[in-house]
């Protein structure tokens, strides 16, 4: 049985550190446990991660560790190909760079040359950069898309400090997407409405095939079963939606897990969006994983986005819709909608 404080066994033999960073309290701590680590001091993080000729597949087996600070502007306007859920000022922000989890499909396998690890410490600076902006505009911030930040958060504690900061700012609404198994969280963390936990979820052999290192189905139905028991606001992600053999059928019996679990009235909401990627990325990713199916399937680029043909595209998701209509209602379902905004 998995432990309930981690998502995964963190390796890091090794842990790069900034030499400007090296006496932030969050370095101290991540530090002191592992002491067993080879520690090594670095000028910039990015001469670790961004050096030349390195193998994303080979390091994920193993990654280091490179803790960091974020400098310059750390809050992003938000993609196009991403749900803002109707919210008008929708950002993201990355406080980690490269996810312990390892989806066949996901972006982050073409955006980075590295498999490594990079955690920026100086959270607080992004929470100064924040109120700012509030003073604007009301915010609603994805900050976990380019991590899994559950699956880390007994190593960072950022998932609590997240939570505590959206409690005490009433304009701000957040979402933490996830693939991990963690409950133990909601037991220790004070709920906040506008703390939205986003759970992908995918049916059991989408899990096995392509997403490496995650929480099973079930396991991520129980986890959400247990913030809303606790009182937080869940969302549940189907996506991406995944083409493979059987795929409805897959779906199908997916769902019927789903209902086990979950009580759709209890949900905030749900999205719906079939895989998509940026073209400038599959290409990275089809030269690293020659043999993956999800990588060389002949995708449509429409706006600069590889996606499926239109077809089948609006078959899955019909189908997946139609589940759905069953189960929440329809002014809760949100499906993706690719093309570029303005």
């Amino acid at each position: 049985m998995r432990s309930e404080t981690s998502s995964f066994n963190f390796p890091f033999s090794h842990i790069y550190v900034e030499e400007e960073i090296r006496d932030h309290e969050l370095t101290k701590s991540i530090l002191s446990r592992f002491s067993k680590s080879v520690e090594i001091p670095i000028r910039h993080y990015k001469d670790v991660f961004n050096r030349p000729h390195q193998s994303f597949r080979l390091q994920k087996n193993s990654p280091s560790l490179i803790l960091a600070k974020s400098k310059g502007s750390h809050i992003y306007k938000g993609a196009p190909v991403c749900q803002d859920f109707g919210f008008d000022h929708f950002y993201y922000t990355s406080s980690v760079m490269n996810c312990i989890f390892d989806c066949e499909y996901c972006y982050l396998r073409g955006m980075y040359g590295s498999g490594n690890v990079v955690v920026f410490v100086n959270l607080e600076d992004t929470f100064s950069e924040l109120e700012e902006l509030l003073k604007l505009h009301p915010v609603y911030l994805c900050i976990s898309f380019d991590t899994d930040l559950i699956g880390l958060e007994s190593l960072t504690g950022f998932v609590d400090r997240w939570v505590e900061f959206t409690r005490t700012h009433e304009n701000l609404t957040i979402e933490i997407r996830t693939k991990s198994f963690r409950k133990d969280i909601y037991d220790k963390t004070p709920s906040c409405e506008r703390v939205i936990f986003a759970y992908t979820i995918s049916p059991q052999a989408i899990i096995d095939k392509f997403e490496k290192r995650t929480a099973s189905l079930t396991e991520r139905l129980v986890a959400a079963s247990r913030a809303i028991e606790k009182g937080f606001t869940v969302r549940l992600c189907f996506d991406p939606v995944i083409y493979t053999k059987n795929w409805k059928d897959l779906y199908s019996s997916m769902f019927l897990e789903v209902i086990k679990y979950i009580d759709g009235h209890q949900l905030k909401d749900v999205s719906i969006g079939s895989f998509r990627i940026s073209a400038e990325y599959i290409k990275k990713l089809r030269s690293d994983f020659p043999a993956s199916e999800i990588c060389q399937f002949p995708y449509e680029n429409r706006g600069g986005y590889m996606q499926y043909p239109q077809e089948l595209q609006n078959e899955m998701e019909k189908h997946v819709f139609t589940l759905l209509q069953s189960f929440i209602s329809e002014d809760k379902i949100y499906m993706t909608d690719y093309r570029e905004k303005a």
